[in-house]
């Protein structure tokens, strides 16, 4: 009898053990989905909680206006160099160009003729000019004349173009007239200005192949 009743009793309680099991594992799989979904979804809340909001760039206003570009200034054109023309006066410059003489002569610029003073101007350097390369391209040969105001103080107050030779020659010759140095003429015992005519001759013969 006791055997018998063990054994009816076994299969039951092996029954309810195995169904209990049977329903955890059954729960078990019905949980972890969700836990799982949980924790997807807090783990991307929580990244898109770190990303960087986007900074709005400021619309410029009307009245603000962007900043003119610096223009460089032109350059200021060179001025047109002066040629000298017959029977007009020119004043020597430091960079050796011309400077034309538009006042009339008054006062001291009136000067003597030689034979007006006591004693003659004396020149004691003069400078040949050169020859330019146009005009001994184009073959030109004759004679500058020009008329040299010597002042007393021991400057050439003007130049005066008697004759004169196209392609810069004349330009030539007044500049290297402008360097003569000279004692001044002497009249009742004074320094005074003088006239000096000067005659520059120009040979194509004469001109050195190494000039300009």
């Amino acid at each position: 009898m006791f055997r018998g009743a063990a054994f009816l009793s076994a299969p039951q309680n092996f029954a309810w053990w195995d169904l209990s099991k049977f329903s955890c594992f059954k729960i078990m799989r019905l949980i972890l989905p969700v836990i799982a979904i949980l924790v997807f979804g807090s783990a991307v809340f929580a990244q898109s909680g770190r990303r960087a909001k986007p900074v709005a760039t400021p619309t410029p206003s009307p009245e603000q206006k962007a900043p003119e570009a610096k223009t460089e200034a032109e350059p200021t054109p060179a001025a047109a160099p002066v040629t000298a023309e017959k029977n007009q006066d020119y004043r020597c410059t430091d960079d050796g160009t011309l400077a034309h003489i538009l006042e009339t002569e008054s006062g001291n610029d009136k000067g003597f003729s030689p034979k007006e003073v006591d004693t003659r101007a004396v020149v004691t350097a003069r400078p040949e000019p050169k020859y330019t390369r146009e005009a001994r391209r184009a073959g030109i040969q004759g004679d500058v004349i020009l008329k040299l105001l010597l002042s007393s103080g021991g400057d050439i107050n003007r130049v005066r173009v008697v004759r004169r030779l196209p392609f810069g020659l004349t330009e030539t010759a007044i500049q290297a007239a402008c360097q003569i140095r000279f004692k001044p003429a002497i009249k009742n015992g004074q320094a005074v200005a003088q006239w000096l005519t000067l005659e520059y001759p120009f040979r194509l013969a004469n001109s050195s192949i190494f000039g300009p």
